[in-house]
Order: C-alpha cells, then sequence, then structure tokens
C-alpha cells in the first residue's frame, strides 16, 4: 500500500504542473489512506510535500516571468505568519476529543471532516463552468485598484486554514490575486505556486518548533514522488487540454471528499 502511496504522489505532483492548484488537496488522503500516516501528522507532512512541489512550479514560473513578487510578499508574509502559529501553538492547544453537535469525534477525525469539507469546495471551485473561468480571465485584464487590504486579510485566512488541514489553498489564492490584486490569470497561477511554497515551508518549521517527530526517510521519498511529478505534468501541458482535466479531477476530488466524509462519520 505505501509502494501505491508513491505512485499517487506523483500524480499529485502532475496534477499541479497541469492545472496549477487543486492537486494538494489529494495529500493528506493519500498519506492517511494508504501510508497509514496519523491524520495530524499528515497534515505536517502535507505542507513540506506541497511547499516543496509549488516551490518547483514557482521556480519555473519566475523564470517565465509569471510570479509577481510584490503581490506574492504582501499576501505571503501575513500567511506564514498565521501558518507557523497555527502549527507551532494553536493546532497543539486543541483537545484529543472534540464535540461537533451530538457527536464526539477525536482531533484526527475532525481535521479529516474539516479537509473533507474543503475537498468538497475546492471540487465545485475546479468543476464551475466555463462562464464562471472566464469571468477571472476577464476581471485579471481590467484595470482597477488593487484592495490590498483586503489581500492581507485573505492571506491570513488562507494561513490559518492551511495550518489546520495542511493544503495549499491556491484554489483560494488565484481568485484572490485575480480579483482583489488585479494579476492575469497566468501570472496569478504562477504567484499562487510561490506564495504556497514560502507558507507551506515556513508553516512545516512550526512543527519542528512544536517538536513533532519526523519520519525524514519517508517524507523525502514521497516528496521527491510528487516533484518529479510537476515536471512531468508541465510537460504534459503542451498535449492535453487543461480545462477538461481540471473538471474531470474536479469530480474526482468531490467523490473523495463525499467518501471521506461518509467514512469517518458513518464506518467509526
Amino acid at each position: 500500500m505505501e509502494i501505491l502511496a508513491y505512485i499517487f504522489a506523483a500524480a499529485i505532483g502532475i496534477s499541479l504542473g497541469l492545472i496549477g492548484a487543486g492537486g494538494s488537496i489529494l495529500t493528506v488522503p493519500v498519506l492517511v489512506y494508504m501510508a497509514g500516516v496519523d491524520p495530524v501528522l499528515a497534515t505536517a507532512y502535507s505542507l513540506f510535500v506541497v511547499g516543496s512541489t509549488a516551490l518547483v512550479g514557482g521556480v519555473q514560473n519566475t523564470f517565465r516571468r509569471l510570479v509577481d513578487i510584490k503581490t506574492a510578499i504582501l499576501f505571503g508574509i501575513p500567511s506564514i505568519v498565521a501558518v507557523y502559529s497555527t502549527r507551532a501553538w494553536i493546532l497543539p492547544s486543541i483537545p484529543a476529543e472534540l464535540s461537533l453537535w451530538s457527536l464526539a469525534v477525536s482531533k484526527g477525525t475532525g481535521i479529516l471532516l474539516l479537509f473533507a469539507a474543503l475537498m468538497v469546495a475546492t471540487s465545485l471551485s475546479m468543476i464551475r463552468g466555463p462562464g464562471k473561468a472566464n469571468e477571472l480571465l476577464e476581471a485579471g485584464k481590467t484595470t482597477h485598484s488593487h484592495h490590498y487590504g483586503l489581500v492581507l486579510l485573505e492571506g491570513i485566512g488562507v494561513g490559518v486554514l492551511t495550518g489546520l488541514v495542511g493544503a495549499g489553498g491556491g484554489f483560494l489564492i488565484i481568485p484572490a490575486l485575480v480579483l482583489l490584486a488585479g494579476l492575469e490569470m497566468k501570472v496569478a497561477i504562477g504567484t499562487s505556486l510561490f506564495i504556497i511554497a514560502m507558507k507551506s515551508l515556513l508553516g512545516f518549521t512550526g512543527d519542528i518548533h512544536a517538536g513533532v517527530e519526523i519520519d525524514w526517510p519517508f517524507l523525502l521519498l514521497f516528496t521527491a514522488s510528487s516533484v518529479s511529478g510537476i515536471f512531468i505534468g508541465t510537460w504534459l501541458t503542451k498535449f492535453i487540454d487543461g480545462y477538461r482535466l481540471k473538471r474531470g479531477f474536479g469530480w474526482f476530488v468531490l467523490v473523495m471528499g463525499i467518501y471521506m466524509i461518509f467514512r469517518e462519520t458513518l464506518l467509526t
């Protein structure tokens, strides 16, 4: 089963290379259900895997001049602080047993349920019709004032969410960069990868600060599989329609999210 996890790690990297966002949402489920990693620890591992893979994509886009460094720093700094604080202090302070309405669940199950809800939200943003996607494209081409105050606030919000569940949050970052910072879509995608890399890798140091024990051989091998995938995905963009792939992948993520909710609530 662990070998299958490495294969899926490569698939996560391929999806990031092909569509720019969304692939990292599968990292935690793969680590938990295929590699047998504890859910809370899986969110820490996910930060390292997602951050390393996004860093490769971010560097590629930097050389193509598709990264807005000023916006990346403006969004990234509050996001980094929020992720680090969440991993170092907020997450460790969450009690081992949680009460969700009348349902008592463990901390790990609570995180998986939150993650599953995020997967459903991510999938819907990926499945949305071309009209909605075109709105973002047109917004990026329209000259308007930059709402940097809102960019800062969203940076904090995305940072806290990333810290809790270990996901990159590209599906939240890209619309914010287009609608609030006025970036063109391709630049927003490249900048998003750079932001995800910064906040995920520096947020991971919060787990080191909290004394989390890391299985480095496994984590580095899993990460190497994911990073290799992003090179394959970038190459495949020459032959595959990214929009159709994104919608198909969105449906897959939706099914996975619903399955996780069913598994963690009805099969436990």
